[in-house]
């Protein structure tokens, strides 16, 4: 066999020690990739896969509570419109209340006022009416006093006129 042969046979035959080599090669290489490449690139990505849970956790822990902020806020505002609308028909009652109380204190003052103007009216009047019959008094002294001739006194006068008077009234 010459060295052409050989070579030619050892190129297409099969090679036991080159192939046990490149398969340890082959694990050296797996292991050493799995060590120092494989193990934190794996770590890397189970980090990276609690980072991006944790996140969507928070979000979604958020979001329920951001849903629990807005209905206590609907609550709320549903409570204020309802204590709003308690408020306005208490002012509206209360109004009421004060105008009745003012519309009475209104009338009351407005009889007392009349009350007290007819009073004063009569207490004029009656002033009026004495102030006339002193007036009629003096005037029929007078006149009975030219009439007779002679002065009669004012009391004997006076006393004759009320009488006069008195029994006119009775007549009446």
């Amino acid at each position: 066999m010459n060295l052409d042969n050989l070579i030619l046979a050892e190129a297409h035959g099969f090679n036991g020690g080159d192939v046990l080599a490149t398969l340890v090669i082959f694990l050296i290489l797996m292991i050493l990739l799995k060590k120092f490449a494989w193990g934190p690139l794996m770590g890397i990505m189970q980090q990276r896969e609690e980072l991006v849970s944790g996140e969507i956790e928070a979000a979604e822990n958020a979001r329920i509570e951001t849903a629990k902020a807005l209905e206590e806020q609907k609550a709320l505002l549903k409570e204020a419109r309802t204590e709003a609308q308690a408020i306005i028909e208490s002012a509206k009652k209360q109004g009421e209340v004060q105008r009745d109380e003012i519309i009475t204190t209104a009338r009351t003052e407005a009889n007392r006022l009349k009350d007290s103007a007819v009073r004063e009216i009569e207490t004029e009047k009656e002033k009026a009416i004495a102030a006339v019959r002193d007036e009629v008094v003096s005037l029929s002294v007078l006149a009975a006093s030219k009439v007779l001739g002679k002065e009669i006194s004012e009391e004997d006068n006076s006393a004759l006129i009320k009488e006069t008077i008195a029994k006119a009234g009775e007549a009446k």
